[in-house]
């Protein structure tokens, strides 16, 4: 095409573009309040939260849309929303543009109650929307006294080690009238799957969930309306040991919690001629066991066939050689209502290939490691045993690698029925895996009858990212798999081997890019209840939450009691996290300053400091080691800075004031003992100086040598000698410091150690070590090399933010207020960035085509934005082909270390800018 056809294109483009900007303005606008959202879930029943927290988004189909007032009406009834005399509460006319987390101010809440609710809002156009479809939420039981079930064990309980299937319990009930509703409440020490008339009520996995069970215990709530029937009925629990008392931990231990399984349910039936039955765990259930022989987190299953029972769960079984259970006491006050999105089945994966390894192994290839089981198709004869043992990698020569299982067996064994064909998915284990070794399988083994099923915990897809980049779109692929396999029910550091615990210094460090990822507000939620419940009592915070390890205070670890409820405020403006963590936050910094005494610097006891930085084996550089008494000592200011400001937040001005205070302190004590004169840290390493100008612990006349000293190193090694703490802060303080061209330098480094070196091995998740595998196909130490860990993925945060240019002002919690900056280099031509916040959807989307920037953003209604082009022609900008001065709703700031700054309102942009290379010098 020649220069003058490119002009005329452009020019008729650009008439395209201003008829339709044209139509848009003149079109009627029109706005609505949808996704209506009580305590983050969409109509959720069973939650036991005094003042549950509503949210609305507003969609509009004109740009520059905010609320100035909204109107909130609660009732019992869709009905009664309709008649004011009816209402439960109503908020009035509230001049605020809050459409984020608005408390419900009503009367008290009562046990099982369904309110519905309904919202309008008025706009900055004084234009006022219909009120809102109803949406509704729906309490559990709030009261211990609620509970009229007891709980049961079966009658002769064996412990772990003893020969015992695992237990089913079961009752017979009638229903007597026309139903109008059902709801079944029901927990376990174990795990339980829960049937009635043969069917599930739905497709939750590891109930009740993993939690500190002695303090905290989950139990859930399900409609079961629909699985009732006039006249008999059936009620059956399959139980399984799980996190309660199966074998755990790397010493195998057993009986953490408990020795003995036990049982907690009670179904309320109620009449459409408003009576109502309790059908509850007592003396008249009955025991019994079956096919399900063994099945251990991290061992795996075993699964008779030829001993199942059909119908166990239904009204026509007879039960009468079942064994009468026994009622115990346990106490009710620490069951509570489930916070986190339940364990599910999201994602099935079909074999890439079946193939012979060279020792004769028959061996199929999921082609992702993922977290999960097989469902197994098959037929035979009677009493044949099929073994599956899963595993994440091939060695070199092409064999299984079991050695980095260390002893979790991960092997799944189904003993054939004999009639016809078959099809069984495991129960109470999951296994962390890529290749299954298949041996005893009768006939040929098909592509059809392996189907990899990925659970993990069901959050709401939040993010997405993709790029002009390869190996770039497959870290975020890498790094998404690794969330997605160690988000179950806890972030877990791995799902293969014999630990699979809730590390909380890799939920601190990897938190902000879970959330850009998923919505993880009420994951971390629940989480964190077990990180106060297991907090010792001297503000220790454990290495692992749920604590299994009974061992606390590692600095950086324990931090996760201040960064992750600062990282939920920050991502959803949750004020309440912070208010409800705040004993906890308290307690740990009260810890630190004990350990440190008048010196202000902590410099006792035990901590995993930049776990597993990067090590070498030349005889004049042993690897990046920093000293842990400087990382001790940063974390302790970086926490108390935190904790002043969350302080602040809360209204609590004394705190505020003692531990600002108390952070200058440290903060002064930290440059007397590890910043000499010259600028130069005591552990001249990465992590140090990150730790150092990250958490604003150098003064301002040394921070620029400082930070010279910092990218001189990184310029010098050419690559990372960080480890899990380090890592994270590395390229944003790059950015943050100008020097943008070494953090992607960093970013698209291929060598070991680099983010894309596990990437052009075939990684297709985050790797524990930066070299799992070695360049030469030998494997790193198999006491600690798991294949999906997801720490070293915290990257994510920045490639979004800085890549892509999707970020949240730090001012403004909760996305209230978007930064759009995209930082062009590393070769990208193309970036795109997707983020679903409490507000809507926002986008970044942009490229570099033929010397012009094309940046197209999308701000969701009720929010503002600041857009940055990388560009020093503000003249040439224009959006949807308009000159900005005749664009509504864009307003020019000016220009900004080589960007043009410009302010939206909510809608759909693209801007066009001749593009100006940077040099960072």
């Amino acid at each position: 095409m020649t220069i003058k056809n490119k002009t005329v294109w452009a020019l008729l483009l650009g008439l395209l573009c201003l008829q339709v900007t044209q139509a848009q303005q003149k079109q009627k606008a029109f706005i609505e309040a949808t996704n209506l959202r009580t305590e983050y879930a969409i109509n959720p029943i069973g939650i036991d939260v005094e003042k549950p927290r509503l949210s609305w988004e507003i969609q509009a189909n004109v740009r520059n849309i905010n609320q100035i007032a909204y109107d909130i009406m609660v009732a019992t009834s869709p009905e009664n929303l309709k008649n004011e005399r009816d209402l439960v509460w109503t908020s009035g006319k509230v001049m605020s543009d809050q459409s984020n987390q608005v408390e419900y101010e009503g009367r008290p809440l009562k046990s099982g109650e369904r309110l519905y609710w309904c919202v309008r809002v008025w706009d900055n156009h004084e234009r006022i929307t219909d009120w809102s479809k109803p949406a509704f939420w729906e309490m559990g039981l709030l009261q211990a006294s609620d509970w009229k079930a007891s709980w049961i064990e079966p009658a002769d309980p064996k412990e772990v080690g003893e020969v015992q299937p695992n237990p089913y319990l079961r009752k017979d009930f009638r229903v007597k009238r026309r139903i109008k509703s059902a709801r079944l409440y029901i927990s376990a020490h174990g795990l339980y799957e829960v049937e009635i008339n043969g069917m599930k009520p739905n497709e939750w996995l590891f109930t009740p969930g993993w939690t500190s069970y002695n303090k905290h215990l989950q139990y859930q709530t399900y409609d079961v309306t629909e699985l009732l029937r006039n006249g008999q009925n059936a009620i059956g629990v399959l139980l399984g040991n799980g996190w309660y008392r199966g074998p755990f931990s790397w010493d195998n231990t057993t009986n953490y919690y408990g020795p003995t399984l036990g049982l907690i349910a009670q179904l309320k039936i109620e009449y459409q001629n408003g009576r109502s039955d309790l059908i509850i765990t007592d003396r008249s259930w009955k025991s019994g066991s079956g096919p399900l022989l063994l099945s251990e987190i991290y061992h795996g299953e075993t699964y008779d066939a030829r001993q199942e029972i059909p119908g166990w769960s239904s009204p026509k079984f007879k039960d009468s050689s079942w064994e009468s259970v026994k009622v115990v006491e346990h106490p009710k006050e620490i069951l509570a209502a489930q916070t986190a999105p339940p364990v599910r089945a999201v994602t099935e994966l079909r074999p890439e290939r079946i193939f012979t390894a060279p020792n004769g192994d028959t061996v199929v290839d999921i082609g992702q490691n993922m977290v999960g089981w097989v469902r197994l198709k098959v037929s035979g004869k009677a009493g044949t045993r099929v073994t599956l043992k899963h595993i994440e990698v091939l060695d070199r020569e092409g064999n299984p690698y079991y050695e980095n299982l260390r002893t979790a067996k991960q092997q799944v064994e189904y003993i054939l029925h004999g009639h016809g064909k078959e099809v069984y998915e495991p129960h109470f284990t999951f296994q962390g895996f890529r290749y299954v070794v298949v041996s005893g399988y009768p006939g040929e083994l098909k592509k059809e009858h392996i189907t990899g099923i990925v659970i993990h915990s069901d959050m709401e897809p939040a993010g997405n990212f993709s790029c002009s980049d390869t190996l770039l779109n497959q870290l975020q692929h890498n790094i998404q798999w690794g969330l997605r396999g160690n988000f179950l029910d806890v972030p877990t550091d791995c799902p293969q081997r014999d630990e699979r615990m809730g590390w909380t210094g890799d939920a601190q460090v990897f938190a902000p890019t879970a959330c850009f990822n998923y919505n993880a507000a009420t994951f971390f939620t629940k989480w964190l209840k077990d990180l106060a419940f297991d907090q010792f009592a001297d503000g220790r915070v454990p290495h692992v939450v749920p604590d299994v390890l009974k061992a606390a205070g590692s600095t950086g670890w324990a931090d996760a009691a201040i960064i992750v409820p600062w990282t939920l405020y920050r991502e959803y403006g949750d004020k309440r996290i912070l208010q409800t963590q705040y004993p906890s936050m308290k307690a740990w910094v009260e810890y630190m300053r004990e350990q440190a005494g008048e010196s202000g610097l902590w410099t006792t006891g035990g901590h995993f400091g930049d776990w597993l930085a990067f090590a070498s084996t030349a005889s004049d550089y042993p690897g990046a080691t920093t000293d842990k008494d400087l990382i001790a000592t940063a974390y302790f200011a970086y926490s108390t800075k935190l904790l002043s400001e969350i302080a602040e937040i809360l209204d609590n001005r004394i705190d505020a004031a003692n531990y600002r205070n108390l952070f200058f302190k440290i903060r002064d004590a930290f440059n007397e003992e590890f910043v000499t004169p010259n600028g130069r840290l005591a552990s001249n390493t990465q992590t140090a100086y990150a730790l150092a100008l990250t958490f604003d612990l150098v003064p301002e006349s040394k921070r620029q040598d400082i930070a010279s000293r910092f990218a001189a190193d990184v310029r010098r090694f050419g690559h990372l000698t960080s480890g899990f703490l380090g890592t994270s802060l590395i390229n944003p303080l790059l950015s943050k410091l100008g020097y943008n061209d070494l953090a992607y330098m960093l970013l698209m480094r291929t060598d070991y150690p680099s983010w894309l070196y596990p990437v052009t091995q075939g990684a297709t998740t985050i790797w524990e070590r930066w070299d799992g595998i070695k360049p030469d196909g030998t494997f790193q130490d198999p006491g600690m090399n798991s294949f999906n860990h997801y720490a070293y993925g915290a990257i994510g945060s920045w490639i979004y933010s800085q890549v892509a240019g999707l970020q949240a002002d730090e001012s403004v919690p909760g996305y209230k207020r978007i930064i759009i900056r995209p930082v062009m280099g590393g070769g990208i031509t193309h970036a795109r960035a997707e983020h679903q916040s409490m507000y809507g959807k926002i986008e970044s989307d942009w490229r570099i085509e033929n010397g012009r920037l094309i940046l197209s953003v999308t701000i969701p209604t009720n929010t503002t934005a600041r857009i940055y082009l990388q560009t020093n022609e503000p003249a040439q900008v224009t959006e949807s082909g308009l000159p900005i001065a005749s664009v509504t709703g864009v307003r020019y700031l000016g220009l900004e270390k080589g960007y043009a700054v410009y302010e939206t309102g909510s809608g759909t942009y693209i801007f066009d800018a001749p593009f100006t290379p940077t040099t960072n010098l």
